[in-house]
């Protein structure tokens, strides 16, 4: 019989710690192949490259935040299925994570220089969320979700028109983004209240203004 390893409060912090460096400096390993696979990289002019890159960027700092956000929530989740669920949602986020970073560097740019920034901010609203209880930390899920397939709609309108590699990308993590909210709205999200999307909204604008020039 394998026993169970016990972690104290400094490895839980040392292992924060790890996987928080690791996703806002690191190089993240996606696990399913990239959407993108046989595409051709289009020949873009250098405003379009240069736009191409500055969505890719916010996608890009977006998982960052995606991560933290549930990495945060799952540490505190009081129910094991409600940590699974997050567990498993972060390591769809981390293939696209992988997936941005892959396009950032073909199209020869680099992600944010405020992602480690990014993370934290995030992690301790997931922190908060979390300690709130499962329906809360479910209905963050919900309304994190749809707010990002709100913003990768509008992205896949103002790609350049041959960027067929990004546009793939976008669209699988569109698809993965609303199937996540849809489990969490299954699974018992409760729905927040009216200022805490707002808010939400209103703090990705200014994510989504940085990332796209730093």
């Amino acid at each position: 019989m394998t026993a169970t390893r016990r972690f104290s409060p400094l490895d839980r912090l040392l292992i924060e710690a790890q996987h928080a460096l690791g996703t806002s400096l690191g190089q993240a390993r996606a696990e399913r192949a990239n959407p993108a696979g046989g595409l051709v990289d289009p020949a873009l002019d250098a405003a379009d490259r240069r736009h191409a890159a500055g969505l890719m960027r916010i996608n890009h700092t977006g998982e960052v935040c995606a991560q933290a956000l549930y990495v945060g929530q799952a540490a505190v989740a009081r129910d094991a299925a409600t940590r699974s669920q997050l567990e498993h949602a972060a390591q769809e986020e981390t293939d696209h994570l992988a997936w941005c970073a892959d396009r950032l560097r073909e199209l020869d740019s680099r992600p944010s220089l405020f992602n480690p920034l990014f993370y934290a901010g995030s992690y301790a609203i997931g922190l908060a969320a979390g300690l709130r209880g499962d329906g809360w930390n479910l209905g963050f899920v919900v309304e994190t979700e749809r707010q990002v397939e709100a913003h990768l709609d509008e992205h896949l309108g103002s790609l350049p028109a041959g960027d067929q590699r990004s546009r793939a990308i976008l669209r699988t993590m569109k698809a993965d983004e609303a199937r996540h909210a849809d489990e969490a709205q299954a699974a018992g999200a409760r729905a927040l209240p009216g200022p805490i999307p707002r808010l939400m909204a209103l703090s990705s604008r200014l994510m989504k203004a940085v990332a796209y020039r730093v």
